[in-house]
């Protein structure tokens, strides 16, 4: 932080979030001394920003009351710090909607000078991931927002929760914590309804609302691994058993840990793992650089010939053998 319009900006950061910081106090956030602290609020008074200094015991800096900074002042790392986190949380499937991630960057982008507008388009449309996009199932924001606040407040709240059945139910949650798990958002808490622990895809929750009744997480409880467990024991239509004729260390860094078992073999490492679709376990083993075994089940095959000739008609598109 050596810039001191970076410093100036910090400071009218820290004056915004923390009314009441003596100059000791933002000297040593600057990494400053007593001395710069006010020559930069003089810099801040010269721009209009109304920058007020009470003495005594409780006294220190503040902006005056009423007082409302421009909607977005950003340096070159914080602008960087929110475009990569947009991109990542929509290459991930994180984000609520692809329209709100899009939105925001839109926004973001629009109202940066041009010398960090044109460098973060640039960062926006060059960057590439070695994990393949996720396609994740966004929850609502408002509910989402809503879950995150009343856990964080431990207040019970009362949800429309539709099944995969498409059965539709009414019932009081205490939401423990929300976890976002490979392209989908979790809410673990107390089922009032079931009177037990359960798990809850956010995206299939249609409302939530606030209870006047307060809870208490039980001591030690871990939203993450109760999640992981849950999904462990979950029902799945197929059953896959692969040999992947790789080494062990290798193969356990590309494949998730809460998702499939490997054991070592002579042949090389079975896999064995559970799936919904088997379209998306034929993509997963043709993410991988080595050669494998089809143990079962027998629908896997068709599966992944699809996809070969999938992926076979994109190349032939590719190098203009094909129309596009």
């Amino acid at each position: 932080m050596s810039h001191p319009l970076t410093r100036v900006l910090t400071l009218l950061e820290l004056l915004q979030s923390n009314a009441g910081l003596t100059g000791t106090e933002l000297a040593d956030r600057l990494d400053t001394d007593v001395r710069t602290v006010r020559r930069y609020i003089a810099h801040l008074r010269d721009l209009g920003i109304p920058v007020e200094a009470e003495r005594g015991r409780y006294g220190g800096y503040r902006l005056a009351r009423g007082y409302r900074m421009p909607p977005l002042v950003l340096t070159n790392d914080e602008a960087l710090a929110v475009v990569l986190g947009l991109l990542a949380a929509e290459r991930l499937g994180m984000g609520t909607t692809v329209l709100a991630g899009a939105g925001a960057r839109a926004k973001i982008e629009r109202v940066l000078p041009d010398a960090l507008r044109e460098p973060l388009i640039a960062m926006r449309e060059t960057l590439s991931f070695t994990a393949d996009a996720v396609i994740g199932q966004a929850p609502g924001s408002g509910v989402l927002l809503a879950l995150a606040q009343a856990s964080r407040g431990r207040t019970t709240v009362g949800i429309t929760y539709r099944s995969w059945r498409q059965d539709q139910t009414e019932r009081d949650i205490d939401p423990y914590g929300v976890v976002f798990h490979t392209g989908r958002w979790y809410l673990v808490g107390h089922d009032h309804l079931r009177d037990d622990l359960r798990t809850f895809r956010i995206d299939r929750i249609a409302s939530v609302t606030a209870r006047a009744r307060a809870f208490t997480t039980p001591d030690g409880f871990d939203p993450v691994a109760h999640l992981n467990a849950s999904l462990a024991q979950a029902p799945y239509r197929w059953r896959v058993e692969v040999t992947i004729h790789g080494p062990l260390d290798e193969i356990a860094r590309r494949l998730p840990n809460t998702a499939v078992t490997l054991t070592p073999q002579p042949a090389g490492v079975l896999m064995q793992a559970r799936a919904e679709r088997l379209d998306g376990m034929a993509h997963l083993l043709a993410s991988l650089e080595w050669p494998f075994t089809v143990h079962g089940p027998e629908e896997l095959r068709p599966a992944l010939e699809e996809l070969a000739h999938q992926l076979l008609a994109s190349a032939k598109r590719a190098a203009g053998e094909l129309p596009q």
